[in-house]
């Protein structure tokens, strides 16, 4: 199995309940406890099978995108952009209004130009609401997204997005519930 560890490592991960929502806890996607170094090899070297690396930049979204796209881009050789949750107030910078099963704000987005080609890599992505931001947003900026792709599938959010014509791809899709992660498909 390509993904070994790292699959093993989401089956043993601890769920926690913000309210009504199942959180899973894993070094991937929270940096806690640590973060195995063979578990982002694997990981990257998954996304490099699956993705259109035919692009100007990788864009990630912060904190726990932030590992794993600069994995990405050491192996690539692909510069990365990070969308921040705090303003820079820099010239074009790209303000996102974001809303997920847990929280809300916004997030803003510099480093990205009109007719970048670019893949975005995040760490999970569930209810899609922060996806979804990021997605419009890169388009209202003009970029080409070549590719997303998440680590981690949960929920409905990236069906939603592919019914609404995005390319969302993940390696790993997993349930989870108040009793665990149960992986239900591999990439």
């Amino acid at each position: 199995m390509r993904m070994h560890k790292f699959l093993e490592s989401l089956k043993k991960s601890p769920v926690i309940m913000k309210g009504d929502y199942p959180y899973f806890v894993h070094p991937l996607t929270d940096g806690v406890p640590e973060l195995d170094p063979d578990i982002v090899r694997e990981v990257v070297s998954g996304i490099i099978r699956m993705a259109d690396l035919d692009v100007d930049k990788i864009v990630t979204i912060e904190a726990m995108g932030i590992p794993i796209a600069t994995a990405l881009s050491l192996v690539t050789n692909i510069p990365v952009v990070v969308v921040r949750k705090r303003a820079y107030n820099l010239p074009n910078e790209i303000v996102v209004d974001q809303k997920t099963g847990y929280s809300k704000g916004r997030l803003y987005i510099n480093g990205v130009n009109k007719g970048d080609r670019v893949i975005v890599v995040d760490d999970v992505i569930s209810t899609g609401g922060t996806a979804l931001a990021t997605l419009k947003a890169l388009e209202k900026a003009g970029a080409i997204v070549k590719d997303f792709i998440a680590v981690i599938e949960k929920g409905d959010g990236a069906e939603k997005l592919r019914k609404m014509g995005y390319r969302v791809r993940s390696l790993v899709k997993v349930e989870v519930n108040k009793n665990g992660v149960r992986v239900i498909d591999i990439e």
